[in-house]
């Protein structure tokens, strides 16, 4: 199906390409036999000229005038051996009379760039004398419409992009949120079923160690359960304490941790209260510390550096792992990339989703240097001080 789409959008721009190209050549066609037009127009104005003035003051000078009153729309400019400017028509009379003389001279420059003169030769006296034209209203219309015609379709394009890159962009939001609530529904009744047998492990004082670690694990479906919930719908932020989140995240991954890796943390205030969904926000701290424990493979440090501006608090979570490539530090949040064995990609894409969408924030790879480690930037809104 996505192949068939593409063969459709790769047709419908081919035949889009040849219709503007058509449309170009068919467009200097008519200017060229426009353009001839003209000259053939200026060459019997020439002549008409000519006949006017060597006919004998009786003669009938009607079909002449008319031919010289008829054209109002090429320009024309007479001169003679000398360069001279001897007559001209159709040329704005109002730029003449108000700018230098210089104009009917840059106009003159102007014609003979574009066109060959017309040459009359005085049978009297043997002079010459030279006519430049330039091109009339309707051909530089002609000429101008391609560059048009290819601005409106450039713009349709973008438009149309645009468009499509919205709706894709929609589309997909809807798929997370559609995904999100059905794992969390999915989620909920095993859940549930869970917590009334550890209550019932519990009616055994034999079975209560049993019981307590069984109910780590419910709970930790449960918080599962809760982020799916929170992700499918717009949550609300509450005023929470930043260094208690993250020290609690922390101390859980810690616990999971090889005993060779080193947490570390550092806040340039004591307390900073700050506006968090905090089962989403922990999410995304987990998702980065165990991204960092896989890039330390065992051994290393991990530090989280917090600070609070005036407008703004930076959270730096730094490993010193095997960092990121150059190539792939522009595809870390991309839906699907991946670098591990086991693993869907989802995580740094559903973090970023939650930091930018769901608290305004930013989140990105601030550094990354393959052998020496990475450190990936959250920033948020100091709210509660702006406020």
């Amino acid at each position: 199906m996505f192949r068939l789409l593409l063969n459709w959008r790769i047709l419908a721009f081919l035949i889009a390409i040849a219709i503007v190209t058509g449309t170009v050549f068919y467009s200097q066609y008519l200017a060229n036999k426009i353009a001839a037009d003209e000259r053939q127009r200026v060459e019997t104005w020439v002549e008409a000229g000519k006949s006017l003035f060597n006919s004998p003051a009786d003669a009938d000078t009607k079909l002449v005038s008319a031919i010289l009153t008829h054209n109002d729309d090429i320009p024309i400019i007479q001169v003679d051996e000398a360069g001279r400017i001897i007559e001209f028509v159709n040329i704005d009379t109002t730029r003449i009379r108000t700018a230098d003389s210089s104009y009917l001279y840059e106009k003159l420059k102007q014609f003979k760039r574009q066109h060959a003169p017309i040459i009359y030769t005085d049978p009297l006296n043997g002079q010459r004398n030279y006519y430049y034209y330039g091109a009339s209203r309707l051909l530089r219309e002609v000429q101008y419409y391609p560059l048009v015609q290819l601005l409106i379709v450039a713009l349709f394009i973008v438009v149309t992009v645009y468009a499509i890159t919205i709706r894709n962009r929609s589309d997909q939001n809807q798929l997370w949120a559609g995904m999100a609530k059905e794992t969390a529904h999915q989620l909920g009744t095993p859940v549930t079923s869970l917590q009334g047998w550890v209550e019932m492990l519990r009616e055994n004082p034999d079975n209560e160690k049993i019981a307590r670690e069984l109910a780590k694990d419910v709970d930790r479906l449960q918080l599962v359960s809760d982020r799916f919930s929170k992700i499918g719908s717009t949550p609300s932020l509450e005023p929470r304490e930043l260094l208690e989140q993250i020290n609690g995240v922390m101390e859980y991954v810690k616990r999971r941790a090889p005993g060779k890796v080193q947490f570390l943390v550092y806040a340039n205030e004591r307390s900073i209260p700050v506006l968090l969904s905090g089962a989403l926000f922990d999410w995304v701290i987990e998702n980065l510390l165990k991204n960092a424990l896989d890039a330390l493979e065992g051994k290393g440090t991990i530090t989280i550096e917090i600070k609070a501006l005036p407008n703004q608090i930076t959270i730096d979570v730094t490993d010193t792992g095997k960092g990121i490539s150059a190539a792939n530090v522009s595809r870390v949040f991309k839906p699907g990339f991946t670098t591990k064995r086991r693993g869907w990609g989802l995580g740094l894409t559903l973090s970023k989703r939650i930091i930018e969408q769901y608290h305004q924030g930013q989140l990105f790879v601030k550094s990354s240097e393959p052998g020496k480690g990475t450190t990936f930037r959250i920033i948020l809104k100091n709210q509660l001080v702006a406020a």
